[in-house]
């Protein structure tokens, strides 16, 4: 009787290795839709300026997109943000990209025969607009900018499309009441630490590393933006919809001891891309933003709020048709 007992052990241990394989078969199958090669070939990814949200957001899906695509090419392009990330996507210049979504419509309203090739991916998470001043500045309401040296972004960036807004909303004319600067989040934060600036505008995720990092070596504060403003904006109508009130949590940026939230403006982030895209290669990027939210917001805060309950709403952009295979197949 003992001699068959190694031959029972045997079987059951093939038979624990096939189920064991079967398991596997069933996660690649999973993980691999209908046992598909990965997408190969090249791309090219606009992000936005260093030390913003765009671009270590757009780094860290490249190195997702390695895992499961290693034979796609990945080339990240810096850009001043929002407004010139939806131009290059629209000429070509660019094939996937992160924008605000009142830039796209701005974009839609002013280029509608380019704007028709764009479609939208995934809604990612809100952009808050943050005005920075020092500590002690005397700066305590939007309106108090008037004659001041105000930062207000690039020319072809988000941060310059909302500040001009906002700041119109407070009766203040960017172009005759302030003296305007093009800094962005990468040179904003030094300038205005050695007083080369009264203050400056900022519209992105929570927290951004260029603030984060200020924090460390320069007391600042931030100045409200209230509902009335938001009001306002929403009366010029168009892309002034897409603005709503919010309120910037203490945690966003600990280090300041803050007391109290801060009444400000949230827009929503859009993942983009062009009509003529393949379809099966935004298939696949579509599912790696979603199942690598863990992962990169253990790095990006910002990157923990991408929901796919809502990623499906990209307006003012239709959805891509292979980003729309993505959510049909997720469907409960």
């Amino acid at each position: 009787m003992s001699k068959v007992f190694p031959r029972i052990g045997r079987r059951r241990a093939l038979q624990g290795t096939a189920a064991g394989f079967v398991v596997l078969g069933l996660l690649l199958w999973w993980l691999l839709p209908l046992g598909e090669d990965p997408p190969s070939g090249t791309i090219t990814f606009s992000t936005g300026a260093q030390r913003g949200v765009y671009q270590e957001y757009g780094d860290r899906l490249r190195k997702e997109f390695r895992k499961d695509m290693p034979g796609l090419k990945v080339t990240l392009k810096e850009s001043d943000g929002s407004q010139q990330n939806v131009q290059r996507v629209a000429t070509g210049e660019a094939d996937f990209t992160i924008a605000a979504a009142d830039a796209v419509e701005t974009y839609r309203l002013e280029h509608p025969r380019g704007a028709g090739r764009l479609r939208g991916v995934a809604r990612l998470y809100d952009d808050y607009v943050q005005l920075i001043v020092p500590r002690d500045s005397d700066i305590t309401t939007v309106a108090d900018l008037r004659h001041k040296r105000v930062a207000i972004g690039p020319d072809n960036s988000g941060v310059r499309l909302i500040a001009d807004r906002v700041l119109q909303a407070a009766g203040i004319d960017p172009g005759k009441d302030i003296t305007p600067m093009s800094d962005g989040i990468d040179t904003g934060p030094d300038r205005l630490r050695h007083d080369g600036i009264d203050a400056f505008f900022w519209s992105g995720g929570l927290p951004t590393n260029g603030l984060v990092e200020l924090a460390e070596k320069f007391p600042f504060r931030f100045v409200p933006i209230d509902g009335e403003v938001v009001t306002r904006l929403h009366a010029q109508g168009n892309a002034g919809r897409y603005y709503r009130t919010t309120n910037m949590p203490e945690s966003a940026y600990p280090s300041l001891r803050r007391n109290s939230t801060v009444a400000t403006i949230a827009v929503s982030n859009l993942l983009m891309t062009r009509a003529d895209m393949d379809p099966r290669l935004t298939e696949w990027i579509t599912r790696i933003v979603i199942k690598s939210r863990d992962r990169i917001g253990a790095h990006v805060h910002s990157a923990q709020l991408v929901d796919l309950r809502t990623a499906i709403y990209t307006d003012p952009l239709d959805l891509h048709e292979g980003a729309r295979r993505y959510y049909r197949s997720v469907k409960p």
